[in-house]
């Protein structure tokens, strides 16, 4: 008889994603997210992959740890009405930040961005970058 494994509900997989990247975001560990919580590395593993399904004091607790409302674990999560309002665009403009901020490129430009206080400096540098993705973007044409 073939082994009936439950497949981890859509929902549970994106909560944990969200986890994932906000923790890595922030430059945080398994291990140190883990501990702030009283629980293993592998139980924040769980959780990342949607094996196991975060309670909602739980999740309160790491929202606090990551210094981001409970909300941030469920925007554009699957079945979302949101999803259903603001239509396909939306959504994978939002993919495609998941996926930039999950690149090492991406967590690299992040980490040092955030640490740049003076909003002038920040400006500029966003500057840069459009001007730079311009210039790029003509040259292929």
């Amino acid at each position: 008889m073939a082994e009936n494994k439950k497949k981890p509900n859509p929902i549970d997989i994106h909560v944990g994603s969200r986890i994932r990247l906000r923790r890595t975001m922030l430059g945080m560990s398994q291990e140190k997210l883990g501990e702030s919580l009283g629980i293993t590395f592998q139980q924040i593993q769980k959780y990342e992959k949607g094996t196991n399904r975060v309670g909602a004091s739980r999740l309160q607790n790491i929202s606090s740890i990551l210094n981001v409302p409970v909300s941030f674990f469920f925007e554009d999560a699957p079945g979302d009405r949101a999803d259903v309002q603001s239509g396909l665009a939306e959504a994978s403009s939002s993919n495609y930040v998941v996926d930039f901020l999950s690149s090492s490129e991406g967590l690299q430009l992040n980490r040092a961005f955030v640490k740049i206080t003076d909003p002038k400096v920040r400006r500029k540098l966003v500057d840069l970058v459009k001007a730079l993705a311009a210039e790029a973007e003509a040259e292929s044409e």
